[in-house]
């Protein structure tokens, strides 16, 4: 389904979507540009809900057939995410992850897009248009960094993992005992910035891992594949892999490598580290 035409077809309709409605909006939104969607800590502007729409409409011709889900779209409409359970393709799109340090005037925010089929991601695509970070992957072929390939690695022995967890806005009191074992020798937890750009940064390596209490497919769905084709791994608490529609046992983590992961687990769900001699 995806070929070198499409991937290419793709990331230019990214680059050219935050070109023409996020990057002349950013350090530049008027105040009622800004709103907060009801009943969640999230934050929508004009640039979300207008790079949206564009993407969205370029990416259905692109793939004759297919459908979207998007951040802002479900939002207006839930019953679109029932997409992602199926039978066409299915367009996967954030428009602004990191909407916070997008209105704040900082950096660190990207688009995301990623395709997917019967459950199962078969492309990514995250931009960075401030930071100049394009990353892509295709499920079996690998993941790039402007091109270059990205190689998760694993942590060196003994070493401590530096890890992003969700933010507390996202988290109920369960999820919070998980995420607090984190708190322990030989782990740094920190609070995650955009979920696209933490992902990227496990899979070059220069982070260890990610834990979040969050499963909204378009925070997660590129990150994850973009980790596992740079030779990373993914869990659930539940030690199951994670499904893009829903009903996953939370917290889950992406990690550099298979070890790092079953250690995250262990700590996420009774605090044990597999890591230490028993």
């Amino acid at each position: 389904m995806i070929d070198d035409e499409l991937t290419a077809a793709v990331e230019r309709a990214v680059r050219a979507t935050a070109q023409s409605e996020i990057m002349p909006r950013w350090r530049q939104l008027a105040e009622d540009e800004v709103e907060t969607k009801t009943g969640s800590h999230d934050l929508v502007t004009v640039a979300d809900q207008r790079a949206e729409r564009q993407l969205g409409a370029e990416l259905a011709a692109l793939l004759p057939g297919s459908a979207v889900v998007g951040e802002e779209g479900v939002h207006a409409s839930p019953v679109t995410y029932q997409a992602l359970a199926g039978e066409a393709p299915v367009w996967i799109i954030d428009p602004i992850d990191g909407t916070r340090q997008f209105v704040a005037g900082e950096e660190g925010f990207c688009t995301m897009v990623a395709l997917a089929h019967h459950g199962e991601t078969l492309g990514a695509w995250i931009h960075a248009p401030v930071l100049g970070l394009t990353a892509t992957a295709r499920r079996g072929g690998g993941a790039l960094l402007n091109g270059e390939a990205l190689l998760a690695g694993s942590p060196a022995p003994g070493a401590t993992l530096h890890v992003a967890v969700s933010h507390p806005d996202f988290t109920d009191a369960e999820q919070e005992r998980a995420l607090r074992a984190l708190r322990t020798e030989g782990v740094a937890p920190r609070p995650t910035g955009s979920a696209g750009l933490e992902y990227v940064a496990v899979a070059g390596g220069r982070l260890d891992a990610v834990a979040y209490t969050w499963e909204a497919a378009w925070d997660h769905a590129a990150g994850l594949l973009l980790v596992a084709e740079a030779g990373g791994a993914s869990t659930t608490v539940a030690g199951e892999p994670f499904r893009l529609a829903g009903g996953n046992a939370l917290p889950f983590t992406a990690a550099r490598d298979a070890d790092t992961a079953r250690r995250m687990v262990g700590l996420l769900r009774d605090g044990s580290d597999t890591s230490r001699p028993q």
